[in-house]
């Protein structure tokens, strides 16, 4: 079973100026879930165009729909896995923010850390079993990163799930959640021509809205929240 992971952030990394920073998205597990939820998603998007009156060519991002478009878009993925991470920005070290290069490493930090904790509720729940993983893939929306930053990332990704991670300070070794997968896969995305990065960004605006809102999370149905530090 290959595992497809979309996904993208809502807020801004500032503490100056931001409490909160959030990951979310969609964990899809095999080709044919896959499938199902681009079908359902890209019906639900041309239903609002029509509604609307958008143009074909038009974005349905957060930012750019009516709240009860917003709405609509998130109760259609009720029942795909999501998952969901929110930063206190008040609590992250101060240093963490005085270079780009910091506050990129922080950022990549936290990214694996939401989507390893959201696989192995899972995992716990049964839902699929360690060894059933071929592969993962992780679709995540564009932003300005360096050339290089998006390797170190994709880097990282391979380490903590399929190699394992050295922490030298500690001199000690975390093994990863799949030693017995094939490959990880890393694509950065423009969320205009990839539609279920465009369903990630409804779903991080969400978990944003409610994190803001100080609202529960506990309806939200498939969805797996964490928080950080």
């Amino acid at each position: 079973m290959n595992i497809y992971i979309y996904s993208d952030e809502s807020g801004v990394f500032d503490k100056v100026h931001n409490n909160i920073f959030v990951y979310g998205g969609l964990i899809i597990l095999g080709q044919t879930a896959k499938e199902y939820w681009s079908r359902r998603y890209s019906a639900v998007e041309n239903n609002i165009r029509k509604r609307g009156n958008y143009p074909n060519n038009y974005e349905l991002k957060a930012t750019n729909v009516r709240n009860e478009y917003k709405r609509k878009l998130y109760h259609s993925l009720k029942n795909c896995y999501k998952f969901g991470l929110i930063i206190d920005q008040q609590r992250v070290l101060d240093r963490i923010f005085e270079s780009k290069k910091d506050k990129q490493r922080y950022l990549d930090y936290a990214y694996k850390i939401a989507v390893k904790r959201a696989l192995k509720d899972l995992i716990h729940l049964k839902i699929f079993n360690k060894s059933d993983v071929n592969n993962i893939f992780f679709y995540v929306d564009e932003h300005t990163t360096a050339t290089n930053g998006l390797y170190e990332l994709g880097e990282g990704l391979e380490q903590e799930f399929k190699n394992g991670t050295y922490n030298m300070t500690y001199d000690a070794f975390f093994p990863p959640l799949f030693p017995d997968m094939g490959h990880v896969k890393l694509k950065y995305c423009n969320s205009a021509a990839t539609l279920l990065v465009r369903a990630a960004d409804i779903v991080a605006n969400r978990i944003y809205y409610l994190a803001r809102k100080n609202l529960p999370f506990d309806k939200e149905k498939n969805l797996f929240i964490h928080r950080l530090p």
